[in-house]
C-alpha cells in the first residue's frame, strides 16, 4: 500500500512541479503574462511601487512569477523526491503531510479566486491525489 500511496504522491507533486515549470517558461519567455495593454506595460516599466524606489513594478510582477514559480518546483522535487525514495519517511510524517496539503489547498484557493482554469483545475487534480495518498496510508494503518 505504501507503494501506491507514493505513486499517487508522486503524482500530485509532478503536476505542481510542471505546473511551475510552466509558469517560470511563460514568465520570462513569450508575451503570455503581458498585459494586453502595451502602455500599461510601459507604464509598468516606468513607476515604481510606494515600498521603494529600487525597482519598477514591471521588474516587481517579473520576479514575483518567477519566485511563484520557484516555490511550485520546489514543492514538486521535494514533495515527488520525499514520496519515491524516501514515502515511509514522509507517511510517518504528521508534520510533513499536513504542510503539503496545507500548501495545495492554498493553491487551490488562491487558484479558484485570483487565477484562472487550467491552474485551478491541475492544482486540484494534484490536491485529489494527495488526498487518495493520505487516504490509502491511513486505511493501511
Amino acid at each position: 500500500m505504501i507503494a501506491l500511496a507514493s505513486w499517487l504522491l508522486a503524482a500530485s507533486a509532478a503536476i505542481i512541479l510542471l505546473l511551475g515549470l510552466a509558469h517560470l517558461v511563460i514568465t520570462f519567455h513569450g508575451p503570455k503574462l503581458h498585459p494586453r495593454d502595451a502602455a500599461l506595460q510601459a507604464e509598468m516599466k516606468k513607476v515604481s511601487p510606494v515600498v521603494t524606489r529600487q525597482t519598477t513594478m514591471w521588474k516587481a510582477w517579473i520576479g514575483f512569477n518567477a519566485s511563484h514559480s520557484s516555490g511550485a518546483i520546489l514543492f514538486g522535487l521535494v514533495y515527488g523526491y520525499l514520496a519515491l525514495a524516501h514515502g515511509s519517511l514522509l507517511f510517518q510524517s504528521p508534520f510533513l503531510l499536513l504542510v503539503g496539503l496545507a500548501a495545495l489547498a492554498g493553491y487551490v484557493f488562491l487558484a479558484r479566486v485570483f487565477w484562472f482554469s487550467i491552474p485551478y483545475r491541475g492544482i486540484s487534480l494534484a490536491t485529489a491525489l494527495y488526498v487518495a495518498a493520505l487516504v490509502v496510508i491511513s486505511v493501511q494503518r
